[in-house]
């Protein structure tokens, strides 16, 4: 298959230009009269003009599939057919792998496929949470509508993760700092004092002895210094994203003191958001919390709404597990999910819920971010401390001898 660019002319004047695969000319030129237009030329792409990642590198970001959500929503509003849509998203998009797979849903939908059906081909671009809501705004005939809600979710998920990662920059950086200008010091500024020692017959302390013992290995073991660093990192990592490993984190995040707080938030925001709007988009409540439940990422709050999915099929209240469980979720989750069941606006209440929740977040980050910067001094100067008495402490020893 090769890459064609090509323009086009409908009967009606209208112009279209863009790239497209095909075996030949003669099959682009059949694909394009099968919707309407006249391959007025074709130029076939040279494959060393660009470079491309290779597919399993390449990604599609949360702000690209909020902007497709939205821009697809007012096409289907003004009565733009829906793999026509896609075509011209597609041309808009500066992402290869997104083009293709916009095309690739355009074609689908011209075979026949509904919307929802299509985005199941592409699970690790269209999560279970847009998949349904698509399926439910289908169901309702009011997909534009629903796209709209995802673009909205999108949105607020994006800005909620923003605000984490940026409260979590700073400390990142200070401590990969402190890191390299320990390795510094220890390859270049400690050889130096030890030979100073050597040759004033220093009697040294045991934590000298250590900081020197250190050094001496990475200097005489550089490289298997460097790859047990490696595996060490890489041990850490793969034992993260193992179950034991990633429950022992999640544990871990919830007795942290300051940490805890902004894990539960956090997770009360999105359960609310992903909930209420599922359910606003009126997905059924059994599968808008199973839905819920693959977004989460933390196990114990998963394993709350699976409770809540269980207690539903007995016709219990879906408040009643939240209330039970207010050691995760706050009680203002449970009891105001309880006056939503009541007043039969669960989505609205949830909706409040997610503001607030995440609000809340918005100001536990910057509070965060606080006290971070006076906890780092802090540690930073005990390290520093630690290391210069160390090496201070034998000259001084020496001076008081004389």
């Amino acid at each position: 298959m090769a890459v064609y660019s090509y323009a086009a002319k409908s009967l009606a004047g209208e112009e279209l230009k863009g790239s497209r695969e095909a075996k030949d000319k003669f099959e682009l030129a059949k694909s394009l009269r099968e919707e309407g237009y006249v391959l007025i030329s074709a130029e076939e792409a040279q494959a060393g003009l660009t470079l491309r990642l290779p597919s399993f590198l390449r990604r599609v970001s949360t702000a690209e599939k909020m902007i497709f959500a939205r821009n697809l929503s007012v096409m289907i509003a003004a009565g733009l057919a829906l793999a026509r849509s896609f075509e011209v998203l597609a041309r808009e998009s500066h992402n290869h792998k997104f083009q293709e797979t916009l095309l690739a849903l355009a074609a689908a939908i011209k075979k026949g496929s509904n919307f929802s059906e299509a985005l199941k081909s592409f699970p690790n671009i269209f999560p279970p949470l847009f998949q349904a809501m698509v399926a439910a705004g289908e169901k309702t005939g009011k997909l534009d509508e629903s796209l709209k809600l995802i673009a909205h979710q999108l949105k607020r998920e994006y800005d909620l993760k923003r605000k984490i990662r940026g409260a979590l920059i700073y400390p990142a950086v200070i401590l990969v700092a402190m890191f390299g200008i320990g390795i510094l010091m220890l390859v270049y500024v400690v050889p130096t004092l030890v030979q100073t020692f050597k040759e004033l017959n220093i009697k040294l302390p045991a934590s000298t002895r250590l900081i020197i013992n250190v050094s001496n290995f990475f200097l005489d073991n550089l490289i298997l210094g460097a790859i047990l660093l490696l595996i060490f990192f890489a041990a850490l990592y793969f034992a993260s994203r193992s179950e034991r490993g990633h429950r022992f984190i999640d544990f871990a995040l919830l007795k942290i003191p300051v940490i805890a707080g902004l894990v539960k938030k956090t997770n009360s925001a999105r359960t609310c958001r992903t909930l209420g709007s599922l359910v606003g988009a009126g997905v059924e409540i059994l599968e808008a919390l199973a839905v819920t439940n693959g977004v989460l990422q933390n196990h114990y709050y998963r394993e709350v709404v699976l409770s809540a999915q269980k207690s539903i099929e007995k016709g219990e209240p879906i408040s009643k597990i939240f209330i039970q469980n207010s050691e995760l979720y706050p009680s203002l989750v449970g009891e105001m999910m309880a006056v939503g069941e009541e007043t039969g606006k669960l989505s609205e209440m949830l909706f409040r819920l997610a503001v607030f929740y995440e609000n809340e977040v918005a100001q536990a980050t910057k509070d965060l971010s606080t006290i971070i910067e006076p906890a780092l001094m802090i540690i930073i100067g005990v390290v520093v401390g630690l290391f210069a008495f160390s090496m201070i402490q034998p000259l001084y020893s020496v001076v008081g001898t004389l």
